[in-house]
């Protein structure tokens, strides 16, 4: 949810007494760092634990879809995100940093996607147990300040590369009739 509702309940739980929301489910991953910008850091202000889900960006972070390349994600014609040429672009910039760091894409992600301070936990959603065997490997990988910062150079700090498919998007952006006056009080 935007950062502005999260204060907003936590507003609304203080001044009636309630308990408050403890936890934000955010996605995140290196291709989709928008919640840096104000839901992180509101969620810290709060004391909130964030459990973020998407830490591959549903498959494209794994190494397995290549730009030009055909691959085996069945979901990959289901889903525009899995097409989307900037997102790829961005993938085929981060493939040679996680191989000069000696890193699988996978771990590159994650250690990524944990090293941020408001991060309490990511969602994996291993698929067999090959995948959880790989990234139970890269459980200590730390990312030094080096890395993080090439990365922050292919994909700056608060913004997404694309949108997801499946992103929450506020009823102000999907209904024109709540960002649009009338036709007939337009005039200036």
């Amino acid at each position: 949810m935007p950062a502005s509702d999260i204060v907003e309940a936590q507003w609304v739980a203080e001044r009636r007494g309630l308990a408050r929301f403890r936890t934000e489910q955010p996605p995140y991953s290196l291709l989709s760092r928008g919640i840096e910008r104000e839901v992180l850091p509101v969620a810290q202000r709060y004391g909130m634990g964030t459990l973020v889900w998407g830490p591959f960006a549903q498959g494209l972070l794994t190494g397995r879809v290549r730009k030009g390349q055909q691959n085996d994600l069945r979901r990959a014609g289901m889903f525009r995100h899995l097409n989307d040429e900037r997102r790829l672009d961005v993938v085929e910039q981060l493939i040679p940093l996680a191989e000069a760091a000696g890193l699988p894409m996978t771990h590159l992600a994650m250690a990524f996607t944990i090293a941020h301070p408001a991060v309490t936990s990511a969602l994996i959603g291993p698929r067999t147990m090959g995948h959880l065997d790989d990234l139970l490997a890269g459980f200590d990988v730390t990312l030094s300040d080096e890395i993080l910062d090439r990365i922050d150079e292919i994909v700056p700090p608060g913004t997404d590369v694309g949108t997801l498919d499946q992103a929450f998007q506020p009823p102000a952006l999907l209904t024109p009739s709540l960002r649009r006056r009338p036709l007939g009080e337009r005039a200036a």
